[in-house]
């Protein structure tokens, strides 16, 4: 489990192309020493597997579902890429719970700058729009982030200076892919909801 409190912004170093897979290796100089194998990282908010590390780079194996369903297929080498532990026990949750299992891939629309802060506008792609609430959270990329309003196909996020630094969202462009998780707790919700209704209609 991770938090949404990105970590750092590594670096795509190399893709080795396999069979139905890649194996991707990553640069990060937080995330990467002492990094062990089987453990957890999310890229750009995917949740990957540590197969080795040496120094500041690891390396992680990449299936074709992954590669399908995020933008992680999309990037090439030398791609900045959001990088987060996950998170222990004893840890503050400072973001909010996020799985790193991506539920689908946005666009970013615009970006409307403002003195102190500025707003990026997502698409939504079908299907996950009943998720999002004004106020409520989203994982983008792998950062968690609070919605400001919300559309049937899109939603907006304030981006404060700290999250423009310090990640990928302070370079994306209108049309570049972002990865998409919304708030677990809305599905589970969702689905005792209709679960009881069922139950209560029969």
């Amino acid at each position: 489990m991770f938090t949404g409190i990105v970590e750092e912004l590594g670096e795509l170093a190399g893709v080795e192309v396999l069979p139905d897979a890649a194996r991707f290796s990553i640069r990060g100089e937080v995330v990467a020493p002492g990094a062990r194998h089987g453990e957890s990282i999310a890229v750009n908010g995917v949740c990957l597997t540590v197969v080795d590390a040496d120094g500041d780079t690891f390396t992680a194996d990449v299936m074709k579902e992954t590669l399908d369903r995020s933008s992680l297929g999309s990037l090439t080498p030398g791609t900045r890429v959001n990088l987060e532990r996950a998170v222990r026990a004893d840890q503050r949750l400072g973001g909010h719970i996020v799985q790193g299992h991506v539920d689908g891939t946005g666009e970013v629309l615009s970006r409307e700058p403002a003195e102190h802060w500025e707003v990026v506008r997502v698409s939504l792609p079908p299907g996950l729009g009943r998720y999002v609430v004004e106020k409520g959270s989203v994982a983008v990329d792998g950062i968690s982030l609070t919605v400001v309003s919300v559309g049937e196909a899109e939603f907006a996020v304030s981006l404060i200076p700290t999250t423009l630094q310090l990640t990928t969202l302070g370079f994306k462009r209108p049309g570049d892919p972002v990865n998409l998780e919304v708030d677990v707790i809305a599905k589970y919700v969702e689905k005792l909801v209709g679960a009881h209704t069922q139950g209560a209609a029969s």
